[in-house]
């Protein structure tokens, strides 16, 4: 028979021929049994060498879609006929309407997610970035322009130079013990939490610290309780395992501890700065929250997020330093001190379930990236990262006053910041008057300025109508001119 195979050009024909003859096979259209021309004679037809069409068959033979038959010639193997056709259906007519026939085969329909994972096919719901506009007041993102590049590569330098070293072996789950060791010391000295560096887990994140600690602690059906408003990746890493999600109203103190749901086995909290609002949780609901959660044998998480700047007065410190009982799993992130992409976080949990979580790393993914585990820990034992942060206070400090000051002034009659607010990278605002919200962030759009709502933080709780104003990731000059711009457009509604 003659084949429908073409060549182009004079580079790799052997591999040409293959993937069209492997392709024509898999596809249906050639067909098992079907006896293919002699190596001679495709060379001929195909005007390349017998070694290259030699090469093909070899190939295809050793892979099993071909098979020899001494003195016959060679075929299609049979077997590729029961091979499960495309969604569209397969290219061989006869096969595919065997397989309409039958009920075991399906072509109109592949593999299926889980019905959660098939309602939840979009992205986690979190505002971005878009670095088309003048100024996006987009939260959650840091000023990487500022980072001490040229330090952090002798971190990654020396980093390569540990790991040239050491042996060719899987590490603990756990992390690194000299990132654990510089995350503990961190704690210690700026948070007031008291750690071993045995008791720190390395995580990629805090969403996957929230990822484990759900794993361990929760089955199907178990009740969860978070902030409204509050932080949706939080929800869905919940939600995702079969939790069932209840959220709980904050007011001026935080979390309302009365609210919470009685049968919760977890509390997902942001006390030091709760999201997306930004007032700190007050001391007495912090109290009463460690009260309710050992009465109940239920785990707090607190997510510590944009602890390390803060603007106004004394920060209160974290539950986990008023926890006694082990209640509490401490939650941390690289983030935003550094940049996302980094991808380092870390859990301090409870004693009770650091063995547990520890397995839990290990079963799903073993360890994080040891190279970057040991230049950060590099970075932040030898003072860099302390340098850094301080530098980052400064000019997040002149940014935030610079918003501040047009939201207090010009900006006055339209919009209230949410107070107390004295930490992190954005703020929360309010409307002050009756705006159309959607129209607003329309017009803003078309004048290059990007405004994020507050409504997608909200589950049940009544919507305040309000805009997050990140400003981690826009400077002084571009603040002053998207805010006047602003003043000039909140004059046409």
């Amino acid at each position: 028979m003659e084949l429908h195979v073409t060549v182009s050009g004079r580079r790799d024909l052997a591999g040409q021929i293959y993937r069209q003859l492997r392709t024509s096979i898999v596809d249906g259209r050639l067909t098992g049994g079907t006896r293919l021309p002699s190596t001679r004679d495709l060379a001929l037809q195909l005007g390349v060498s017998r070694k290259t069409t030699l090469d093909v068959f070899e190939r295809l033979l050793a892979e099993g879609y071909l098979s020899a038959r001494r003195g016959s010639g060679t075929f299609v193997a049979d077997a590729l006929e029961h091979l499960p056709a495309r969604e569209h259906g397969h290219a061989n007519p006869q096969i595919r309407a065997v397989s309409r026939g039958s009920r075991e085969t399906n072509v109109s329909r592949g593999v299926e997610a889980q019905p959660w994972w098939q309602a939840h096919a979009q992205a986690v719901p979190m505002p971005g970035l878009d670095a088309r506009l003048a100024c996006d007041f987009a939260g959650g993102v840091t000023d990487k322009s500022c980072f001490p590049f040229d330090a952090w590569r002798r971190c990654i330098n020396d980093a390569l130079r540990v790991q040239v070293r050491g042996h060719g072996m899987y590490h603990d789950p756990a992390g690194e013990q000299s990132l654990r060791l510089a995350v503990s010391r961190y704690l210690a000295f700026n948070r007031a939490v008291q750690c071993d560096w045995e008791d720190v887990i390395v995580t990629q994140g805090a969403q996957h610290a929230l990822d484990l600690l759900a794993r361990v602690m929760l089955r199907p059906g178990d009740v969860v309780a978070v902030e409204d408003p509050g932080y949706p990746p939080a929800r869905v890493a919940f939600e995702a395992l079969g939790a069932k999600v209840v959220p709980v109203p904050v007011d001026d103190e935080g979390l309302i501890v009365a609210r919470l749901p009685k049968t919760a086995r977890l509390v997902y909290v942001t006390p030091s700065h709760q999201f997306p609002l930004g007032m700190p949780m007050s001391l007495a609901r912090r109290v009463a929250l460690l009260e309710w959660a050992q009465a109940r044998g239920a785990v707090v998480v607190e997510d510590d997020y944009d602890c390390e700047y803060r603007f106004e007065g004394r920060s209160l410190e974290p539950l986990k330093s008023l926890d006694n009982a082990g209640l509490v799993a401490y939650v941390g992130t690289f983030s935003k001190t550094i940049f996302p992409e980094l991808r380092v976080g870390y859990v301090v949990p409870p004693a009770t379930l650091a063995a547990p979580l520890a397995h839990a790393r290990q079963v799903g993914g073993w360890h994080g990236c040891v190279l970057t585990q040991t230049a950060l820990a590099n970075f932040m034992l030898n003072g860099q990262f302390a340098r850094h942060l301080r530098r980052m206070q400064q000019i997040y400090s002149v940014r935030r006053a610079s918003l501040l000051a047009h939201l207090r002034g010009p900006l006055a009659p339209w919009f209230e910041p949410v107070l107390p607010n004295t930490a992190g990278l954005h703020l929360a605002v309010r409307l002050a008057a009756p705006v159309d919200q959607a129209a607003l962030v329309k017009a803003a759009r078309a004048a290059s300025i990007g405004l994020h709502p507050l409504a997608p933080f909200y589950v049940k709780a009544p919507v305040q109508s309000g805009f997050m104003f990140g400003y981690g990731g826009v400077e002084v000059g571009q603040i002053d001119a998207a805010m006047t711009s602003l003043a000039a457009l909140m004059r046409t509604f």
